[in-house]
């Protein structure tokens, strides 16, 4: 098979480096409840000028915060298993080269591919993931171009938008990576809360 997967997000969790970064900078309180990249987002979008706050945090935190990224929960297997099966994978990411708010101007995807680099993407004793077919997109229209070009079975993604437009490959199985959709209601495509999740849509169902 090849599989299609989003990168932010969805292969990498920046969850905790949202919360530290905005704790060390007075964003939030030191004893914030919320754990989650949306609940910080949301604190932070109630304060003055948030919107745009929150959008230089979001570029601090896609350049120079994400060497402290972690994995999602399952991926690691999921990768380990789609390389030992022989599957193809294929990263896709709306991601521009460079963030609009970011003063130093840090290369945002060479990050995501030192990132990468770091936790065994494309060594052969880690998941063996050819570089060539990581594929960074400016927008997501590109995005969707890609993805329907790929000849990928499924696509993994965060982001209800990404598979609910109407631009989405109808060739192409959606798999929505999330706790729930936005509307509460159950999508009709596979909502996966977990990798584990996830696992199981995409090596049972199509095995």
């Amino acid at each position: 098979m090849r599989i299609g997967i989003d990168f932010d997000n969805t292969i990498i969790n920046y969850d905790q480096v949202f919360l530290g970064t905005a704790k060390e900078r007075g964003l939030i309180a030191k004893n914030f409840a919320g754990i989650s990249k949306q609940a910080v987002r949301d604190a932070i979008r109630l304060l003055p000028d948030g919107e745009m706050t929150w959008q230089r945090l979001q570029g601090l935190i896609y350049s120079k915060g994400i060497a402290r990224a972690v994995m999602f929960e399952g991926v690691d297997r999921f990768l380990r298993r789609a390389k030992s099966e022989g599957h193809t994978v294929l990263i896709v990411s709306h991601k521009t080269e460079f963030g609009h708010l970011d003063p130093e101007q840090t290369n945002l995807r060479q990050a995501a591919l030192d990132w990468m680099t770091r936790h065994n993407f494309f060594s052969r004793d880690g998941y063996g993931i050819l570089r060539q077919n990581v594929y960074f997109e400016g927008t997501r229209a590109e995005k969707l171009a890609r993805i329907a070009s790929l000849g990928c079975v499924c696509f993994i993604d965060d982001l209800e938008e990404v598979l609910d437009d109407q631009a989405f490959p109808a060739a192409v199985k959606p798999v929505l990576f999330a706790a729930a959709t936005m509307s509460g209601h159950a999508p009709a495509y596979p909502l996966c809360p977990t990798w584990d999740d996830v696992e199981k849509v995409v090596f049972v169902e199509h095995s």
